[in-house]
């Protein structure tokens, strides 16, 4: 079975003794887009920001660690997560999450970024309680896709029984559902919480507010926050639609075989049962110009020269 396996140096504060909180800040859905076009997403299986507060200190340990968290393109399935920590169950390691499929995915391009986040038969440990489990779940599961020019959508769904501190809980979207174990600590669990914007969204199937005191294996308190599937992603800008520029129009020589329409500088419109080549000799003959003028013009000439030489015939035969 795969793990991951951290090791976590002891924080000691200040003289304040003052505690701590390290949590990790949940995926947020705000407006913009990414400035090279393509869109964005990631997924986690699992995301701790827990303080564990030590028995025989004032010292407190960061327990940040994230299992199976992406960014797109990447794709992970790893089912068992283990940190050490110093000073806590005698240095040896604490078995975070174990669960039989944790997969997370996510993918992005120019036209839509999507990610996924998939856990089943899980169960969370903190430090301090080795054999109870903080929760166990049976499914549970997160989705955001950010498609170019559409609305995000982002889904969490929480399948099958759920257990917090050995008790088995029922979970409601009104609002939070708190455990408390006397003696133990208490359990605050909001189910599938979604935010989506225009160009944003962003899913978490559980996220957990934890405050137990174990009193036990060196462990006093822990506190923090547990994230279970989240997936969020970004539009990408996608191709804009090209526009075409107007096309200038195209004046060209009016010549005598137009086929109906406006004839350009003429300001005359044919009608839509004739023939376009009418319009056109109409207006040549308007203009004193056609197809029979050089005929006609030379016809002319040649009559006039003829009619010259009989006249010039004529009066001669009658001086003689």
């Amino acid at each position: 079975m795969n793990s991951n396996t951290f090791r976590m140096p002891a924080a000691v504060l200040l003289a304040t003794g003052a505690v701590v909180l390290l949590t990790a800040p949940p995926a947020s859905a705000t407006g913009g887009t990414p400035a090279g076009g393509e869109g964005k997403s990631g997924a986690v299986v699992l995301r701790t920001g827990l303080d564990v507060g030590l028995l025989n200190k004032t010292v407190h340990v960061p327990l940040k660690a994230t299992l199976n968290e992406v960014s797109a393109p990447a794709k992970a399935e790893k089912t068992a997560l283990t940190v050490t920590l110093d000073g806590v169950e005698g240095n040896r390691p604490v078995s975070v999450l174990r669960a039989d499929v944790a997969t997370s995915k996510a993918t992005a391009d120019k036209t839509k970024a999507e990610a996924e986040a998939n856990l089943a038969k899980a169960r969370v440990h903190v430090p301090g309680l080795p054999l109870l489990s903080l929760i166990e779940v049976e499914k549970v599961t997160s989705k955001a896709v950010c498609e170019a020019g559409k609305k995000p959508v982002a889904s969490a769904n929480v399948l099958g029984t759920v257990t917090a501190l050995g008790k088995k809980v029922t979970l409601s979207a009104g609002g939070p559902t708190k455990v408390e174990v006397p003696g133990v600590g208490m359990v605050s669990l909001e189910l599938s919480s979604t935010e989506t914007t225009s160009t944003k969204a962003a899913a978490a199937a559980l996220r957990l507010k934890v405050a137990v005191n174990p009193l036990n294996l060196n462990v006093a308190q822990v506190d923090g926050e547990i994230v279970l599937a989240e997936a969020h992603c970004e539009s990408p800008k996608g191709s804009a639609p090209t526009t075409k520029a107007p096309e200038q129009p195209d004046i060209k020589t009016q010549t005598g075989t137009g086929t109906g329409g406006t004839t350009a500088g003429s300001g005359t419109t044919a009608g839509s049962g004739g023939s376009g080549s009418g319009t056109a000799d109409a207006n040549l003959a308007e203009t004193g110009g056609g197809s029979l003028t050089p005929y006609i013009t030379g016809g002319a000439l040649t009559l006039l020269a003829l009619g010259g030489g009989a006249l010039f015939l004529t009066r001669r035969g009658k001086t003689q």
